[in-house]
């Protein structure tokens, strides 16, 4: 086992506390989801204030480690890493807020009918931002064991991008829908497999730097 942290609990710590409001984010969205297609307003407008509060937060705690980072002096050899993982993972829970708060905005229709795609796409969306988490949190703990969350990041964002392509296929085959709405909805289906697409930059990032932590 590679532990990276040996003696800078406190940080560890940190990002433990930073790792776990990227995680509750991609939940929020998931549950978000739900709610405006059920629909719930009341309750997706919660999920909304949520979500906002655990982005502030994440970014709060990677200004801290940051900071920690570079005034202790701590894992100078590693340090550029850390900071690109914190970064690029920082890109999930704000597309997760960005994407809600694009449906508060717009509003859009979403028959019935494409719920269960909708539902299935916000699923394999989070899914490889779980997993990506993971991965991290391995990086940082056990580095041996990232490969063993990486590839389910893959596997995630791979389904995420199938069930989009069918889901806009479907969308622009309804004859009943003007071609502003068909946009908007093939628009909205984007927004969400953004999420997966985010997951799968952290992934590549990280990749490189366990193979540059096992080297």
């Amino acid at each position: 086992m590679a532990i990276l942290f040996k003696t800078t609990k406190m940080l560890e710590s940190q990002i433990d506390e930073y790792l776990d409001a990227v995680s509750q984010g991609a939940l929020i969205f998931k549950e978000g989801i739900k709610n405006y297609l059920t629909p719930d307003k009341d309750i997706f407008n919660q999920r909304i204030e949520t979500i906002g509060k655990l982005e502030a937060k994440a970014d709060n705690l990677r200004h801290d480690i940051e900071n920690n980072l570079y005034s202790h002096s701590l894992i100078p050899e590693h340090r550029g890493d850390v900071l690109g993982i914190l970064e690029t993972i920082d890109d999930v829970i704000n597309t997760a807020k960005e994407t809600l708060t694009h449906f508060s905005i717009e509003c859009p229709y979403i028959p019935p009918e494409f719920n269960k795609e909708y539902n299935e796409l916000t699923e394999m969306a989070v899914q490889a931002s779980e997993a990506i988490v993971l991965a991290a949190r391995a990086f940082f703990k056990d580095v041996n064991a990232v490969k063993d969350h990486l590839h389910k990041v893959y596997f995630y964002e791979k389904e995420a991008d199938k069930i989009g392509n069918h889901l806009k296929r479907r969308v622009f085959q309804m004859d009943d829908l003007d071609l502003s709405q068909k946009i908007h909805l093939t628009y909205f289906a984007t927004h969400i497999d953004r999420l997966a697409d985010c997951a799968e930059d952290v992934a590549d990032r990280l990749g490189i730097y366990t193979i540059k932590r096992t080297i």
